[in-house]
């Protein structure tokens, strides 16, 4: 199984604006997800992933802990769904429903939005604080599939909780490890040149 680390998107970035639909066709915004929050939670994720597959329950748990703590939460799908059609919006819905998620899970079918936050893989977690400026970037945990670590999404809990009790964020972050987003054909991003 291949292997894609995210590229770290530079800490204090502000959160790109997005207004994406829903698997079903509902526009929901960056506004909808931060207003009024604490922290602001983007992931980019897709259904056919071993990566994101192996965390699935750990990212609806992620949704159920801290929605209840002024936490804004999303998951966003960019990959191209003509190549992978098991990543279809449809599809997407059904996904959302047999994990559990509590939060919006949006389709950027331009791929604009995955670049304009550096997403490269599937899955890659971006933490905002309050105003919108990046905290954390990195990994759930140390679990991989087939690793035999536990799925206890230990390192980006520990980013929230710091967040919400008003502590620094550890700046020792490890990238987050997955599959490639499967980028349009011609559409791939110039930050892999980087």
């Amino acid at each position: 199984m291949a292997a894609t680390e995210s590229m770290m998107l530079a800490l204090g970035t502000t959160a790109p604006a997005f207004r994406l639909p829903d698997s079903a066709g509902q526009p929901v915004s960056l506004d909808d997800i931060a207003s009024g929050k604490r922290a602001t939670l983007v992931m980019f994720i897709c259904n056919h992933c071993p990566f994101v597959v192996h965390v699935r329950e750990q990212l609806a748990a992620l949704g159920r802990d801290y929605q209840q703590r002024a936490v804004g939460i999303v998951a966003i799908s960019a990959n191209d769904i003509e190549g992978y059609p098991a990543d279809r919006p449809e599809k997407m819905a059904e996904f959302s429903r047999a994990a559990g998620f509590v939060f919006p899970y949006l389709y950027d079918a331009s791929q604009e939005v995955a670049k304009a936050y550096r997403a490269a893989c599937t899955p890659d977690f971006y933490l905002f604080d309050a105003e919108r400026k990046l905290v954390y970037r990195g990994q759930l945990d140390d679990s991989r599939p087939n690793n035999g670590k536990p799925v206890d999404g230990a390192d980006l809990r520990a980013a929230l909780d710091a967040l919400l009790a008003g502590r620094p964020v550890s700046a020792e972050q490890k990238p987050s490890i997955g599959c490639n987003i499967k980028w349009k054909p011609g559409n791939s991003p110039d930050y892999f040149a980087d």
